[in-house]
């Protein structure tokens, strides 16, 4: 219920879509239980203990992020500094900084000002505060990105968990935002009726629709590397560019681990060669 009411206050979504249904009329076998969908799994490049990440995809999502996104959600936790892991330069993620206004302050005088950003800051929010999102999104502030890939996921019951324990399956998040922007063209079932002034989507997790529109559209954001200009390359970059934000580390992690792994079998295999070792002579 607490995750519930959570994506309700984020993406202000109408929860009436079930009882809508029934009393249309639809049939008593149609799901109730959100998301109508799972979301589909994806091929990720970061996905399974050895994956890394695509540096030229993760630039292409922070495209798609800037031009598209940034209109309303904001990236509060994420600095301009860390762009770096994404193959920049020190000279471009000062420059790229720079092209955002910053409100700063107070100063000598007192006052609140604007100036141009430094690798040091963080990305600024679209809008001045909670209310002000909430005023501009009708009565619902748009979500932060920042950790959005991991806090979204559908959960998978048994025994599909089991599973993952051995698959390192971990990319829920990018699977979620994936089939979410590209989940708007699905038509709903008959009989089903989509509160007004929302927009049918199967794969939300909290309701039949959502407050936000289609945000993407074919040949809305130019690519400078070749790549294909479509509603499905742009939700797949955007929401790897998500992972990257909501676990920069994941690489070092993965790393670590293996690394870990490896130390453990040698120390159990030398462990177990000195108690032979030890106990050889001795009569059992």
């Amino acid at each position: 219920m607490k995750k519930i009411l959570i994506s309700l206050a984020a993406a202000g979504v109408v929860l009436a879509g079930a009882a809508a249904f029934a009393q249309e009329g639809g049939n008593a076998a149609a799901p109730t239980e959100f998301p109508i969908k799972k979301p589909k799994e994806m091929s990720w490049s970061f996905s399974g203990p050895f994956g890394t990440y695509d540096k030229a995809q993760l630039q292409r999502g922070l495209k798609v992020y800037k031009e598209v996104c940034s209109a309303c959600h904001s990236m509060n936790l994420v600095a301009f500094r860390t762009l770096e892991d994404l193959g920049y330069s020190e000279a471009q993620v000062k420059a790229l900084a720079a092209g955002y206004q910053i409100h700063d302050g107070p100063n000598d005088d007192g006052e609140m000002f604007d100036r141009p950003g430094i690798p040091s800051d963080h990305f600024p929010a679209p809008f001045a505060n909670e209310q002000a999102a909430a005023a501009s999104n009708g009565g619902a502030a748009p979500p932060d990105m920042s950790l959005l890939a991991k806090a979204r996921g559908i959960e998978r019951g048994f025994p599909q968990f089991i599973f993952d324990i051995f698959t390192q399956y971990a990319t829920g998040g990018p699977d979620y935002i994936h089939s979410l922007l590209t989940g708007y063209n699905e038509q709903p079932p008959a009989g089903l009726q989509v509160p007004e002034g929302t927009h049918y989507n199967p794969y939300f997790d909290a309701g039949v629709s959502l407050k936000m529109p289609p945000p993407l559209s074919d040949g809305q954001v130019t690519y400078d590397d070749g790549a294909p200009q479509t509603v499905e390359q742009y939700s797949q970059d955007v929401s790897a560019f998500l992972m990257w934000a909501a676990e920069p580390h994941l690489e070092d992690r993965k790393k670590t681990g293996f690394r870990v792994m490896v130390f453990l079998l040698l120390f159990g295999a030398l462990m177990y060669l000195t108690k032979r070792k030890v106990w050889a002579n001795v009569a059992h």
